[in-house]
């Protein structure tokens, strides 16, 4: 099968809004969760977020189209905006054998929200035309693949917080089986309204230390008392190696591994065994290589946090490298956390850096691997692995290498 590898990065969250300044923050232990500005979240039992603020839709599309598209589709137009252009496209690329690999845990909620109060209080008549195809998950690939005139595979993945994770390894399937010469990836994600925070909220899934914001989220930490929402977007840019390396391309790291698995177990508790298994396939997929670097989907949620902790000690053994999670600088950005931290992943290979677990001041018992405590670490990184598992135990696990 053909190798595939990553040309193009970008990134926006509650930390930056691109991959540089973002990255910066999230080395330096910055935290992006606050009060929630997005709505009036004064009833709200939870009442914090890590939200993209001063965010213009208008500089990522044309005005008037801007009322098409919900916020999770903007913000993944401003992460595909600069992965490409990070990929450095000097010639005119085949649009035939480009293609999109969209990803989003829930899509337009903000617009469902809206449009759902439009019917109640002034009748079905008053309802956007452009409600349903500005809240359909798959319409982020859409309005990319527009942008962009990518004519490939256009694919979607709807898969909770795993779509951005599985979104890269369709993506790369595509292209490994030679459907695809190019593919756009993109995650995003934008559920900080009413209902989406008082829907995880009553699922008692969220933290709701409203009062310390910034030391609300704490992977793998024992005080940890649930997750914090973000919202935000990543890109890549995935090319076969060979096209890549004709055209002098810029090469990140190479995907040598990727796994999925389902829990079959329960739609939202976590167990141990369904995200084991997506490790050792990727691990087997991969050959079995020295990992210098886990990128874990540590939520800061007492059950995914300890399970995830025993699988990467089943699969590791004595051998279990590094492991931090980012979601407590930039919260958890349900179907665009793995593109997002697929994204950290790469950059921190490429600087030879590991990204900090923040807010971890009181060991737990049940998670004693080596977190990266608080400050980020200098380090070679070769080899380097992204977790991310689902409600619906749904689990997506990628593996990158150095070139």
């Amino acid at each position: 099968m053909k190798r595939v590898v990553v040309t193009g990065l970008g990134m926006i969250n509650s930390l930056g809004h691109d991959k540089e300044s973002s990255f910066k923050a999230i080395l330096d232990g910055k935290c992006g969760i606050k009060k929630i500005e997005l709505f009036d979240a004064s009833e709200q039992s939870v009442q914090i977020a890590a939200e993209v603020l001063d965010f213009d839709p208008n500089t990522v599309m044309d005005p008037k189209e801007v009322k098409k598209a919900d916020r999770f589709i903007q913000l993944g137009l401003k992460a595909a905006q600069e992965a490409m252009h990070d990929a450095s496209f000097t010639e005119e690329f085949d649009s035939e054998r480009f293609g999109v690999s969209s990803a989003s845990g829930i899509g337009g909620l903000v617009n469902i929200e809206k449009n759902s109060l439009v019917c109640e209080e002034k009748g079905p008549r008053r309802i956007s035309p452009f409600f349903i195809p500005s809240s359909l998950v798959n319409m982020l690939g859409g309005f990319v693949s527009i942008e962009h005139g990518l004519k490939g595979p256009n694919l979607s993945s709807v898969t909770a917080c795993a779509a951005g994770t599985h979104a890269i390894n369709e993506a790369t399937k595509t292209i490994m089986l030679g459907g695809a010469d190019k593919m756009l990836v993109v995650g995003a994600e934008s559920a900080i309204c009413a209902v989406g925070i008082g829907g995880f909220a009553s699922m008692k899934a969220l933290c709701s230390d409203n009062e310390n914001p910034k030391g609300s989220s704490r992977p793998f930490d024992s005080d940890r008392s649930g997750f914090v929402m973000g919202e935000g977007a990543g890109a890549l840019v995935l090319e076969e190696y060979e096209s890549a390396k004709a055209r002098g391309a810029k090469i990140y790291g190479e995907v040598i591994g990727f796994g999925e698995s389902g829990d079959a177990n329960h739609i939202t508790t976590p167990v141990v065994d369904g995200p084991t298994r997506a490790i050792k396939a990727a691990m087997n997929m991969a050959g079995s290589p020295k990992v210098d670097y886990i990128n874990a989907h540590g939520t800061s949620t007492p059950a995914n946090d300890k399970n995830e902790t025993a699988a990467i000690k089943t699969v590791f053994g004595t051998n279990i490298p590094p492991v931090s999670s980012t979601k407590g600088q930039i919260g958890h950005c349900l179907g665009a956390a793995g593109s997002i931290e697929a994204v950290i992943t790469l950059m921190a290979m490429r600087d030879s850096i590991l990204p900090p677990t923040i807010n971890y001041t009181t060991p737990d018992p049940e998670c004693d691997l080596d977190y990266i405590p608080n400050v980020a670490r200098k380090a070679d990184v070769n080899v380097a692995m992204s977790n991310s598992f689902g409600f619906g135990g749904t689990n997506g696990v990628v593996i990158f290498k150095k070139i």
